[in-house]
């Protein structure tokens, strides 16, 4: 359990780094900005690390097998929900007002779900290759 805690953490701050670092060229190459505040860099820096940590982390909530896949699947979607809407307010990622509040959920559950849908899909299919795998090997 502790293997797999140490890699999701490595794997989510990496995948933080990227989508940092893909949104400072995608700034500079874009924007009309030619230099960074490095506060600003550093607080975005961080909230990125973060998100990536807890987002990836999370996810062995879905190893829990007593519970069902809807327990599950709320758990994970209030940690990381709140988790990422605190972030997301400290860093300013989102305004923190009603308004800021209710355009952030608009944009974040629709993308929970779409994600949430691929993943369960792709397992899904995984299930049904080691099955018929399994089939295969009783014949």
């Amino acid at each position: 359990m502790m293997k797999t805690l140490l890699f999701r953490s490595f794997t989510g701050i990496c995948l933080g780094a990227l989508v940092m670092v893909l949104t400072c060229f995608g700034v500079i190459a874009f924007g009309e900005v030619t230099a960074l505040d490095s506060e600003i860099f550093v607080k975005n820096a961080i909230g990125c690390l973060c998100c990536g940590w807890f987002f990836s982390t999370a996810t062995i909530i879905f190893e829990n097998e007593k519970w069902s896949l809807l327990s599950q699947t709320i758990l994970h979607f209030l940690t990381v929900s709140i988790l990422y809407f605190l972030l997301s307010f400290f860093v300013g990622w989102i305004p923190f007002s009603l308004k800021g509040l209710a355009i952030g959920i608009g944009i974040f559950i629709p993308f929970y779900m779409i994600i949430w849908i691929i993943f369960y899909l792709y397992f899904r299919h995984q299930v049904k290759i080691l099955n018929d795998g399994l089939d295969k090997r009783e014949n």
